[in-house]
C-alpha cells in the first residue's frame, strides 16, 4: 500500500471516530483491497479487545487496522460486525499424516505412500476448518514435506506447516519400529534412527537435508511405542549435545519428546529449546526451562485420549496400555505445575493421537490448570508463533502479517468453548469458511 493510500485510510478512520462508525470515504481504486469489519477484535492476544474495527487487507497481508467501519469504493467487504475476531490459531504439535485407531498397526503395512498423502491432505483441511491456520508437524513421513509444498503453492487447502519429518531416535527407542516380525521392523527402520555421537550427527544432518524446519528428537520413551522400555531417558547426554550442536550449525532448533524428569532436564541442559509433553517435570525442572529460555508444549489432550483408550477399549497394545495408565493421568497436574512455576507454554495437542479437527479441546485443560482464557489464547497465537519461528508473519492481526484470522459468535475470553465452533476462517486473505 502506498503512503498516500495509508494517509487516506488514516483520514477515514478519524472521520469514522468523530462522525460515525460507518462514515464513507473514497480513496480511489479498491479492487485489490479487502476490508473486514470486526464487531469485536482481539488483534494482539494478551491486550484488550477493541470494538468496531476495520482490518485492511491487500495481497493476502494486513496493511492497517483502523477504528470504525471505514468504507472504500470498490473494496471487498467482509461483514463480521456481529462476531468476535481474533488471529488464526496455531497448534505447535500435530501429526497430519495419520490418526490413531484400532487399525493403526495394520495401516503401517497396508497403506501405500499415496494413501498417506491423501490422509495428510484431508487432515490438513480439517485442521484449517477448525480455525488452526498454522501448525508444527513434529514427526511424520516424507509426504508431509510434499503437503507443505502443495499448500504453499495453493494447490490444496491447509494451514501453514512447519515440519520436522522423521524424529531422531535411538535403536529400540520411541520413534523406532516395534511390534512386528524382524523383517518388517527392519524394513520400517528410519534413517534418522541413530546410536553414538557420530551417528547422531549424521541423522541430524539427514533430517535437515530431507527438509526439516525443526529437528525433533525422542529424548525419552513414549506411550504409543509398542515396547516395554519405559518413559525414561533414552539418548545419552553426549548424543543429545551432538544433535543440538549439529542442528544449530545448520540453523535449526531442536525440540524433544520427553516424559521422564531426567530426560527432560538432560535435553534442556544440552540446549534443546522446547519440550513436548513434559509429564514428570517439577519445580526444579521449571527453573531449567526458564534459565534456558525454553518452551513447554504440554499436549494434555493426548494424555487424556490414551487413558480413555486404555480404560475403555481393548485394541491398544498391552505395552502401550500400561504406559498410558501411568503417564496420562499425570499430564493435567504437569501443566498446573508448569503454569504455577512460570514456564512459557505454547499450545499443542499431539493431534493424530486425538482426532483431527478437535484441537481446541486442549483449551479446556489449560483453563483447568489455572490459565486464564486470555493466556490460553495467547499461547495458541502470540506464544506459539514465536515458538515455531513465524512471529514476524502470524500470531496477531497487525500490519505486515498474513491475514490469518478466525471469528466466533460469542466471546472466547469469557467462554473458551467458543473456539470449538469456529464460524469464519481466513488464511492469507482467502476465506475458507464463512
Amino acid at each position: 500500500m502506498t503512503d498516500l493510500t495509508k494517509a487516506l485510510f488514516s483520514t477515514a478512520a478519524a472521520i469514522a471516530i468523530s462522525v460515525s462508525a460507518a462514515q464513507a470515504h473514497d480513496t480511489g481504486d479498491g479492487d485489490d483491497l479487502t476490508l473486514v469489519y470486526a464487531g469485536t477484535l482481539l488483534a494482539v492476544p494478551g491486550t484488550p479487545a477493541e470494538t468496531q474495527q476495520t482490518i485492511v487487507i491487500e495481497n493476502g497481508k494486513i496493511t492497517d487496522v483502523l477504528n470504525g467501519y471505514v468504507e472504500h469504493d470498490g473494496a471487498n467487504i467482509i461483514d463480521l460486525k456481529d462476531s468476535f475476531v481474533l488471529p488464526g490459531l496455531i497448534d505447535s504439535h500435530i501429526h497430519l499424516s495419520h490418526e490413531w485407531s484400532p487399525s493403526v498397526r495394520l495401516d503401517g503395512v497396508t497403506k501405500e505412500d499415496g494413501d498417506v498423502a491423501y490422509d495428510a491432505a484431508s487432515n490438513a483441511r480439517k485442521t484449517l476448518m477448525a480455525g488452526f491456520t498454522a501448525v508444527q508437524d513434529v514427526g511424520g513421513p516424507k509426504e508431509i514435506f510434499a503437503l507443505r509444498r502443495a499448500i504453499n503453492a495453493g494447490k490444496i487447502d491447509g494451514p501453514h506447516i512447519r515440519a520436522a519429518g522423521r524424529a531422531i531416535s535411538v535403536t529400540g527407542g520411541h520413534g523406532d519400529s516395534h511390534g512386528y516380525i524382524e523383517d518388517i521392523t527392519d524394513m520400517f527402520k528410519s534413517k534418522t534412527v541413530c546410536d553414538g555421537v557420530a551417528d547422531c550427527r549424521r541423522a541430524t544432518r539427514y533430517a535437515i537435508k530431507s527438509g526439516a524446519d525443526v529437528v525433533k528428537i525422542t529424548a525419552t520413551g513414549g506411550v504409543l511405542s509398542n515396547t516395554n522400555a519405559g518413559t525414561g531417558q533414552q539418548f545419552f547426554d553426549d548424543e543429545l549435545k551432538a544433535i543440538v550442536d549439529t542442528a544449530n550449525t545448520m540453523g535449526r532448533k531442536v525440540t524433544a519428546h520427553a516424559h521422564g524428569k531426567t530426560g527432560i532436564e538432560s535435553a534442556l541442559k544440552a540446549g534443546v529449546k522446547s519440550i513436548e509433553h513434559g509429564t514428570y517435570l517439577d519445580a526444579g525442572t521449571a527453573q531449567l526451562f526458564k534459565s534456558n529460555d525454553a518452551v513447554l508444549v504440554p499436549t494434555v489432550l493426548a494424555g487424556m485420549t490414551v487413558v480413555d483408550w486404555a480404560q475403555n477399549s481393548n485394541w491398544l497394545a498391552p505395552n502401550s496400555a500400561k504406559k498410558a495408565l501411568e503417564v496420562g493421568p499425570q499430564m493435567q497436574d504437569m501443566l498446573t505445575k508448569a503454569y504455577k512455576n512460570g514456564v512459557t507454554i505454547a499450545f499443542g495437542t499431539d493431534t493424530g493421537v486425538s482426532k483431527h479437527g478437535e484441537n481446541a479441546r486442549e483449551f479446556g485443560y489449560m483453563l483447568k490448570a489455572g490459565m486464564s482464557a486470555s493466556e490460553a489464547i495467547a499461547s495458541a497465537t502470540m506464544v506459539a508463533a514465536k515458538h515455531i519461528e513465524m512471529d514476524d508473519e502470524i500470531g496477531s492481526i497487525e500490519p505486515g502479517k498474513y491475514a490469518d484470522m478466525i471469528a466466533v459468535d460469542g466471546n472466547p475470553l469469557t467462554d473458551i468453548s467458543q473456539l470449538s465452533d469456529v464460524d469464519f476462517v481466513m488464511k492469507g486473505g482467502k476465506v475458507y469458511k464463512d
